[in-house]
């Protein structure tokens, strides 16, 4: 395909819906992107219904939100809430089930047409797997999807003809930039990065942030794993691996641009120089709507950029010497094969570290080094090394952590 969009090819394979109300399954309905969902779905009846929720624990939100949106089917994740979804969807005809077992053959049912991958890291992989076998429209928000195994799920999706709908704000940015441009190559991908709350702070600051601070984000309201990656800049690396495996680019045509503003949320420079970028208020409900909706734009009650009130807007290079998980990122994206799997595993585990206080916020990438050169590297990894990667990287790293307490 060369240098053009891969998300483009899937995406003009898609049939417009007449009369019929789109079916979509929200595999993280608890979490931030999956309670923007349904703000999504509330606001367009008429084009949309949910066939299936799922969560994690969050037994009650789970059980409020199938009281609210009547789905066919709710999963809970973890299989000890069984018994508490049941009793609490007692007197509704919903069906209950629990385990990933069920998160993965819900999203196979036949009735479903688009399955929004919400749930947060590598326990997102598998259910997004059997929906592209599925041949479902995938609106991706689970970025560790890609970061861990791009090059599987992109021949997964070509051959099952799974079109692939980027819902992270960045990566929907360069595919509404994108779209109309097929055959013309790309030159360069731009991402644009916030810079986090402790975009101005010294080396020497950054030694001494807690969890405390770096959960107050200046522009997004996440969910706190998310949250974490951002103010560590590793969010934004997770981010240029995947748009190597979304838009089919080599790993040199990705630039990260820290723009602290939010307003442009990302950049397409052609081969002729033009370059198109996307704007707007830092809304995730925009880009969940444009996934579920496309190739249609439908009106929404959201709220309106007011150039006359954006000010300035401003640009500037990330400082890797302060926030090195960003070069990090970029070393496993060009060593490529498990690597990236390596780092995203040792970085959720150092992330929940320091939300619990057991490690500092420069420690992250200090572990995250480390467990990079402590694991075994494989050039062509499966679904089955990705498994044991997974596993090896996460017991490493907390046997890493464990001895720099000591």
């Amino acid at each position: 395909m060369g240098r053009r969009s891969k998300i483009s090819i899937f995406a003009t394979n898609m049939k417009k819906q007449e009369n019929k109300k789109k079916q979509i399954a929200i595999l993280g309905s608890t979490g931030s992107i999956g309670t923007q969902a349904l703000q999504v779905i509330e606001e367009h009846p008429d084009c949309y219904e949910v066939y299936a929720l799922t969560a994690n624990d969050k037994v009650e939100q789970l059980a409020e939100q199938a009281r609210k949106f009547m789905p066919d089917a709710v999963v809970i994740a973890n299989e000890e809430k069984y018994l508490s979804l049941k009793n609490l969807l007692a007197d509704l005809p919903i069906k209950v089930y629990a385990g990933v077992d069920a998160l993965c053959q819900i999203v196979e049912s036949e009735s479903i047409d688009v399955v929004l991958t919400a749930m947060v890291g590598f326990a997102g992989l598998k259910p997004t797997i059997h929906a592209i076998r599925a041949g479902k429209t995938i609106a991706l928000a689970n970025k560790e999807t890609l970061v861990v195994a791009g090059e599987l799920i992109n021949r997964l999706a070509l051959q099952y003809h799974a079109p692939i709908i980027p819902v992270d704000s960045e990566h929907s940015a360069v595919f509404q930039c994108l779209v109309g441009e097929v055959g013309n190559p790309i030159e360069k991908i731009i991402l644009t990065a916030s810079g986090g709350p402790f975009r101005t702070y010294s080396l020497e600051q950054l030694k001494s942030v807690t969890k405390v601070q770096a959960l107050k984000h200046p522009n997004w309201q996440m969910g706190a794993k998310i949250t974490i990656d951002s103010a560590s800049m590793m969010n934004k690396g997770f981010e240029v691996i995947e748009a190597r495996w979304l838009f089919g680019v080599k790993p040199e045509q990705i630039e990260v641009v820290v723009h602290p503003q939010s307003v442009i949320h990302s950049m397409v420079q052609f081969e002729d120089g033009a370059v198109k970028a996307q704007l707007g208020l830092p809304d995730m409900r925009l880009p969940i709507q444009y996934a579920f909706s496309y190739p249609d734009r439908l009106h929404s009650s959201f709220g309106r950029l007011d150039f006359a009130m954006c000010g300035s807007l401003t640009f500037e290079k990330p400082d890797i010497s302060r926030f090195r998980n960003l070069s990090l990122a970029y070393e496993a994206m060009y060593r490529g094969g498990n690597m990236p799997c390596i780092v995203n595993a040792a970085n959720e585990v150092v992330n929940a570290a320091f939300l619990n206080d057991d490690i500092s916020f420069l420690g992250m990438s200090d572990v995250i080094e480390t467990t990079m050169k402590r694991v075994a590297f494989l050039q062509n990894p499966g679904y089955d090394d990705y498994v044991a990667t997974d596993a090896e990287v996460r017991h490493i790293t907390t046997e890493v952590i464990n001895n720099s307490n000591k």
